[in-house]
């Protein structure tokens, strides 16, 4: 048998009778996938590693505590044999052979009938690596190309283009994406949105997202830009959500790439609404908050022991006293912990004015991260009784993150540069 290469296969193993002999390591490997593909599993083996045990707790599999006894693989589709015992293992191959019950030998893989790729997952993809060189069964090699396979599906490297439809055909409709891109510097996307990106029709980008992402598209993608800049050039949220539903209807694959987290002050759920709306599906993938991953590249945690127990984000787009405003201010100055500000760069002053007033002592530290995480971040510290006069004299700009509260003098030590090799 070990003279030509094996045959690669998919089982179908919901609900068919699997027996596994051994509860060690090598079972602990294996289990989850055969309980993933809905295996009714019987294990074999008088002990069992402790990740094992829990598998059989928590009722995955039938655990009987005792050695292999021939006729154990009786009915079984599909055999592990994972066990110490070398003899046991040689009778339970044979077992299996007479039943023509496809086996796995994890001691003698040239004894087996059937071999274990090393597989991957990605985005409801599977990938199996089996080497086709008899002589060469090297698990680590076929493990480094399933990884090198499942790294380039997921990060979007290696992309799946999309399947056009028959002329005869309805538009299938996909689910449109709404993808945080974190908080600036492209390396903070998720991996899942940066593979969305790379096999999306339409990419519709605001100002604050990983624009550096935008150029590595393929020609035909089609990017509209939705900036909205303050008191300048917008497009209106309505336009938006009308262009995600006629691209979706199209049965493009859409992406609506937003600025740090989708649902943090990112209007995303009106989006999802809107989308909900008109019958269409949408996923959302979550991004970095540059909430907390703002002031953290800036060096500034938002909690720290002994310093700051908690951390409230708020938006600053509408000052205290504004009557639309939402922000319980007062509330906010008797708090200990941190004050994260997002959108707050122009109201700062009246801000840092009602805090002082409601409580908040006026030398209080504060600092301005501007252009967190980008090759232009810059930082600039005040005080609440400073910070509207700072500004003004620093010529801070949008985008940027405010942090009020101790922490900020925490930091004895500035990180590596954003895009520093370190």
């Amino acid at each position: 048998m070990a003279e030509h290469p094996a045959y690669p296969v998919g089982l179908r193993l919901t609900g068919r009778r699997t027996v596994v002999l051994g509860g060690g390591q090598v079972a602990q490997r294996r289990l989850p996938a055969l309980i993933a593909a809905g295996a009714d599993i019987l294990l074999v083996s008088p002990s069992a590693t402790p990740s094992v045990e829990a598998m059989a707790d928590s009722g995955e599999l039938v655990w009987e505590r005792r050695r292999y006894a021939e006729g154990d693989l009786e009915g079984a589709w599909y055999a592990l044999i994972a066990t110490s015992d070398k003899a046991a293992n040689r009778t339970a191959s044979a077992e299996a052979e007479r039943g023509r019950i496809w086996c796995v030998r994890a001691d003698d893989a040239d004894a087996a009938t059937a071999l274990t790729p090393a597989t991957g997952r990605s985005e409801g993809v599977t990938v199996a690596v089996l080497t086709t060189e008899v002589h060469d069964r090297d698990p680590r090699r076929t493990a480094a190309i399933r990884d090198i396979l499942v790294e380039a599906l997921g990060d979007g490297t290696l992309a799946v283009p999309s399947v056009g439809v028959r002329p005869d055909e309805a538009p299938r409709v996909r689910p449109v994406a709404l993808v945080g891109g974190g908080p600036g510097d492209p390396d903070l996307i998720t991996v899942r949105g940066r593979r969305l990106l790379a096999e999306a029709d339409v990419v519709i980008a605001d100002r604050l997202g990983p624009r550096d992402l935008l150029a590595e598209l393929p020609p035909h993608v089609e990017v509209i830009d939705a900036a909205k800049i303050p008191y300048g050039r917008y497009m209106a949220q309505e336009a938006i959500n009308q262009a995600l539903i006629e691209h979706a209807r199209q049965g493009k694959a859409v992406v609506r790439l937003k600025g740090g987290d989708p649902f943090v002050f990112g209007r995303g759920m009106e989006e999802a609404q809107a989308l909900t709306a008109e019958g269409l599906p949408y996923t959302v993938v979550p991004g970095i908050s540059s909430s907390i991953s703002v002031p953290g590249a800036a060096g500034i945690p938002v909690t720290h022991r002994g310093v700051a127990h908690e951390f409230t984000v708020v938006s600053g787009h509408m000052a205290p006293e504004d009557d639309r405003s939402l922000v319980d201010w007062a509330a906010l100055a008797r708090l200990r912990g941190t004050l994260v500000i997002l959108m707050g760069v122009d109201k700062i002053g009246r801000i840092a004015r009602a805090l002082v007033a409601h409580g908040r002592a006026p030398d209080t530290p504060v600092a301005l991260i501007q252009e967190g995480t980008t090759a232009a971040q810059r930082r600039v510290d005040a005080t609440l009784a400073t910070v509207g006069e700072t500004v003004r004299t620093a010529e801070v700009r949008p985008p940027a993150v405010i942090v009020v509260g101790e922490v900020v003098e925490v930091g004895d030590t500035a990180p590596a540069a954003p895009g520093t090799l370190t």
